[in-house]
């Protein structure tokens, strides 16, 4: 099953490329879910010496294991996943809500969830990023909208750190404690992806079901309607 490999795609980036592929990957998370429970984990782990033969290196200095290898691979988590939340703003403010309601499907943005994120910000204003930052799966989705309701970039940017931060550093921390014991963890942790799996395929088979009705639902109504 090709979502079971998940786990061990990640961690072999990670242990490849270190820090750059946690940047890249927490970059990604900001607007499309991409595993960063699992990504800090990891980092923490390897910032512990936990992995013989991996380490952490930061433009060619090989960071000492331990409490800096930790401080380093959380930082480079909470800096990456802050570019994707502001290129993530930056799409919902110039894109627009009329151009993410045509095409939104592809970001799982529609009509109906643009509505939920207004007023959402609406009703907690600063709050509703730490808050969103910080809570599973809606944290990715969170940045577009933010754009789209035009909240202020400098308040945006501020309270993704800090809500961004608090993700990287707990979850970083978890895996720095877990150091050795990582790989017990990783073992257990795939029963997760399975379900994960099946939560995806479900929800891609709704979205085609829902897609298909819809089509149909226009072409029925164009040719009903003798104006057309």
């Amino acid at each position: 099953m090709p979502v079971a490999s998940l786990t061990s795609s990640i961690t072999s980036a990670i242990g490849n490329h270190g820090v750059y592929a946690v940047f890249l990957l927490m970059m990604v998370d900001a607007v499309f879910p991409a595993a960063s429970e699992l990504v800090m984990l990891y980092a923490g782990a390897l910032a512990s010496g936990a992995f013989a033969g991996q380490h952490v290196v930061l433009f060619g200095w090989t960071v000492p294991y331990g409490f800096q290898a930790y401080v380093v691979m959380a930082l480079v988590g909470t800096i990456g996943y802050t570019v994707g939340a502001l290129i993530g703003w930056v799409i919902g403010f110039y894109a627009g809500r009329p151009y993410l309601e045509r095409h939104g499907r592809w970001l799982h943005l529609n009509a109906e969830r643009l509505d939920r994120a207004d007023r959402w910000f609406e009703r907690r204003g600063n709050l509703a990023v730490v808050i969103g930052r910080i809570t599973p799966l809606v944290r990715s989705f969170i940045s577009i909208p933010a754009g789209v309701a035009r909240m202020p970039l400098g308040a945006y940017t501020l309270w993704t750190v800090i809500g961004s931060a608090i993700w990287c550093f707990v979850f970083a921390g978890v895996g720095w404690g877990l150091g050795a014991s990582y790989e017990h963890f990783n073992k257990d942790f795939k029963y997760v992806e399975y379900v994960v799996a099946l939560a995806v395929v479900a929800a891609a088979v709704w979205l085609v079901v829902r897609w298909r009705r819809s089509r149909t639902t226009t072409i029925e109504g164009n040719a009903s309607d003798p104006a057309r």
